[in-house]
């Protein structure tokens, strides 16, 4: 048996990756319904190589009779219509920022903490950031092994992460660079083309941006809330795929070879990592691929049982629509879908819309 699978925020770039994926991955729809605003209805989104999807109202949009429902329209949008979607016994898999912090909704990377879907007992599972959910991937066999305390991770984040707006922003300040134009600045706080912008989202109190702040309360909640992380966000000049220099610290003593091992391993990590000129994996190559790459494994000597590693991942497909649709798939995987699974058995009360 199908289900009725809606795609919330179809029209932009993670739904229409997530429309792709879930084409490529032949998750077992019958109907698949894509949403987007008012502005949006009536255009077409492509699902999969031959099938075309009219665009339908979110706003107005009955969600009875979905069994799933895949957002990405928007945190305030997320808001206010994901809640109403889970009261019609529609689970919602959330790409926004506006309940992976909320209690009783697990944040889930389906390679780290599957099982977490079990929890989802208001109706909606978070995704996290981008840039967490590649990084808790490369964490998690580490942390297996030698048990993690301390991370300090450096990103080097591609512009997709702000959405369309910001890769043409990247795109025309780049052609304009080149006939002398004055750089239009608007979804960045400054040039972006042939820069690097040590700022992500809006700062707090403390000197931190929103985005470091999300990457450690992310991680703790995901793999493990005794790890203490620092993280220094930075957008880069690259369309798609996102890299962070990462360093752990551990309670055990580090074995290089071991780690190797873990990694390669380990469920969504591919290792490249030969010590020689091009040996490493760079974020042009991890455009439209699926896995974390792993490179640059090391011992970090400035610490006691600690190691050093990059890792680059498409921050569209893991960091967003692929890990949207893996979550879907342990729901399916685990007969947690439809309206009289063992999920809504033990349903709490929903979370209001806001």
């Amino acid at each position: 048996m199908g289900y009725k699978v809606a795609v919330a925020g179809a029209t932009g770039a993670v739904g229409r990756e997530i429309l792709r994926i879930l084409a490529e991955r032949n998750f077992p729809a019958d109907e698949v319904v894509a949403l987007a605003s008012s502005r949006s209805v009536g255009r077409e989104v492509s699902f999969g190589e031959d099938k075309v999807l009219k665009v339908q109202n979110l706003e107005t949009f009955d969600f009875k009779g979905c069994d799933i429902a895949l957002f990405s329209p928007g945190a305030e949008v997320s808001a206010k219509y994901a809640p109403k979607a889970a009261r019609e016994r529609c689970v919602v898999v959330d790409n926004t920022s506006h309940f992976r912090m909320e209690p009783g909704v697990p944040l889930v990377v389906p390679e780290v903490n599957a099982d977490a879907v079990y929890k989802a007992r208001r109706g909606i599972i978070a995704n996290p950031n981008c840039s967490t959910a590649q990084l808790v991937v490369a964490l998690k066999p580490l942390h297996e092994l030698f048990q993690i305390k301390r991370v300090v991770v450096s990103t080097y984040q591609a512009v997709s992460g702000a959405g369309k707006d910001g890769m043409d922003e990247l795109f025309a300040q780049t052609k304009g660079s080149f006939v002398h134009d004055s750089p239009d600045i608007a979804q960045f706080t400054k040039q972006i083309a042939f820069n690097v912008i040590p700022h992500i989202d809006r700062f707090l109190e403390d000197g931190s941006t929103k985005e470091e702040w999300k990457m450690a309360v992310e991680t703790r909640k995901i793999l493990d809330p005794d790890i203490r992380v620092l993280a220094t966000c930075v957008r880069v000049p690259v369309f798609i795929g996102h890299s962070e220099a990462v360093s752990i610290e551990c309670e055990k003593p580090v074995d290089l070879e071991k780690a190797w091992e873990a990694l390669r391993r380990a469920p969504g990590v591919v290792v490249q990592d030969k010590r020689e000129d091009g040996g490493y994996v760079t974020p042009i190559e991890s455009v439209g691929e699926d896995p974390v790459y792993v490179s640059r494994l090391r011992v970090d000597p400035s610490v006691e049982h600690g190691l050093a590693f990059w890792c680059v991942a498409d921050n569209l497909r893991k960091g967003a629509a692929l890990n949207t649709v893996q979550i879907a798939e342990c729901l399916a995987e685990r007969n947690l879908l439809g309206p009289h699974s063992e999920l809504w058995k033990k349903h709490e009360r929903p979370l209001e819309p806001q």
